[in-house]
């Protein structure tokens, strides 16, 4: 069977990769088949666009095409990987030997054909491709872009604006006897800017983009609102005052803050965590693990997105996972292998970060759903504590949830009022058990602008996040204040 999104025909992904399905599914059946558990070919070409204004002129401006393919085979728990830069029946023969080698056991069971949960999305059909645009076009938006960001405050110093864009096409054909092919575009726009007052500096940055064209940029005029909000965010901390330490209530913004989500909850609902018991969620599945205001979704269909894909990367179409409903663990993000040995489903979340890594599980596009409550409601409902609206860096650790977060913009909360930006604010605390102290949850979900990249393992993967306003309480706040 035979599935190629974006409606093209077969032979534009034949004449791409000069080989055909049928002379992939040759070497899977030569090699493979009947040999290994599963197995499967995954062929790439990649285009990547960077450009870069810096106080400007033009500090970057680059360009890189890249092309290979990676042949998989797993053996009950083991899998073996080899892939090449020189796509030809024989170097993927060659890469087909060597992974079965490494996969290989002294005995090995039958192929497990998995059913196919449907036929590809169509999520991101584009008149013209972000990567196809104009390079003069682009590079007079980010001079626009420079010339307003400095227009907007004049202890605004420093600029730096960029656009990077990608063409992924991939053809991938299964020890089950089915084909799949995908082309998939990105593109994202971001502006930095640095404040300077009184011998203090700050910075401010924000963006977005997605599975769009160049115009998404231009149209209501988003990159005024990008530049706006990066000037806005670096001047705000000039006046910010050190951070309250405690324990407290802590009210999450929508959209962005859904990172956190991502990080201390998300990783830990993936299937190879949960399949090795290394997951702070393992063989919870069906207990209560938050508060029965938490609903918690993986979506990977929803269109034009930075996380989502018409197919994962294991040629299975994305779906929309449940992983919490009202506070019950009810699904775990799986890939063909996870999913095989936990007796499970595949879930469309089988990621990887181009033909030279294995597939694994990982998040698409993962956020909390709104609830009933109105977010000016659930900051007068605060007494005293932060008002959390965008994060920086943080850490996780799987096992047993525990996060530390940075928050670059927050705000004292003081007797239902946004008071004071702050500035060193550091959330610090347990996924799980944060999930369990969620007491409201606004009705104003937001996904993010489309700027979001998670690593694993060493690979990095687009992905979208988003949160409604929510309030947790205890919280512990690492502050400066003295």
């Amino acid at each position: 069977m035979t599935d190629l999104a974006r409606t093209r025909p077969e032979s534009f992904f034949s004449d791409r990769f000069s080989i055909t399905s049928d002379l992939m599914e040759r070497v899977l059946g030569g090699n493979l088949v009947g040999k290994v558990d599963d197995a499967d070919i995954y062929l790439e070409y990649r285009i990547n666009e960077e450009l870069v204004l810096e106080e400007g002129a033009v500090k970057k401006a680059s360009r890189h095409v890249s092309q290979g393919a990676g042949v998989r085979a797993q053996s009950a728990t083991r899998t073996g990987y080899a892939h090449t830069d020189e796509i030809s029946l024989t170097n993927l023969e060659e890469a087909a030997r060597q992974a079965r080698a490494i996969a290989d056991r002294s005995s090995a069971s039958g192929i497990l054909a998995l059913p196919s949960r449907g036929r590809p999305h169509d999520l991101y059909t584009l008149a013209e491709p972000p990567i196809a645009a104009d390079l003069a076009r682009k590079l007079d938006l980010l001079r626009r872009i420079d010339a307003e960001t400095r227009a907007a405050d004049p202890r605004i110093k420093q600029v730096i604006a960029s656009i990077a864009s990608e063409e992924v096409i991939m053809l991938i054909a299964t020890a089950s006897g089915w084909t799949v092919g995908d082309i998939r575009p990105l593109t994202r726009l971001n502006v930095t800017t640095i404040a300077e007052e009184g011998g203090k500096r700050e910075i401010g940055s924000y963006g977005g983009g997605g599975r769009v064209t160049f115009d998404y940029f231009l149209q209501e005029e988003r990159w005024r609102r990008f530049a706006a909000e990066a000037a806005r965010q670096a001047v705000l901390k000039l006046a910010a005052v050190d951070a309250p330490a405690g324990s407290m209530t802590v009210v999450f913004g929508p959209g962005w803050p859904g990172i956190l989500l991502h990080e201390a909850i998300g990783h830990g609902l993936e299937g190879d965590f949960n399949r090795k018991g290394t997951s702070a969620f393992a063989g919870r599945m069906g207990q209560k693990v938050a508060s029965e205001l938490v609903t918690v979704v993986d979506d990977g269909t929803i269109a034009n997105r930075r996380g989502s894909l018409n197919v994962d990367d294991e040629g299975t179409p994305t779906g929309r996972t449940v992983l919490i409903e009202n506070g019950i663990l009810t699904g775990y993000m799986q890939d063909r292998l996870n999913a095989r040995l936990m007796g499970m489903k595949p879930t469309g979340n089988g990621r990887r970060e181009s033909y030279a890594y294995p597939p694994m599980p990982r998040m698409t596009n993962t956020f909390m759903l709104a609830g009933q409550d109105d977010p000016e409601e659930i900051l007068k409902s605060v007494k005293r504590g932060l008002y959390a609206v965008t994060f920086g860096g943080g850490q996780v650790d799987i096992t047993n949830g525990k996060f530390v977060f940075s928050a670059s913009e927050a705000y004292l909360v003081e007797d239902g009022k946004i008071t004071a930006p702050v500035k060193g604010a550091t959330l610090i605390g347990n996924g799980p058990e944060a999930l369990t102290r969620v007491t409201r949850v606004g009705s104003d979900l937001k996904l993010d602008e489309g700027v979001g990249t998670c690593g694993k393992d060493g690979q990095s993967v687009p992905v979208g996040v988003g949160l409604p306003t929510i309030r947790i309480d205890g919280i512990t706040v690492g502050g400066t204040a003295v």
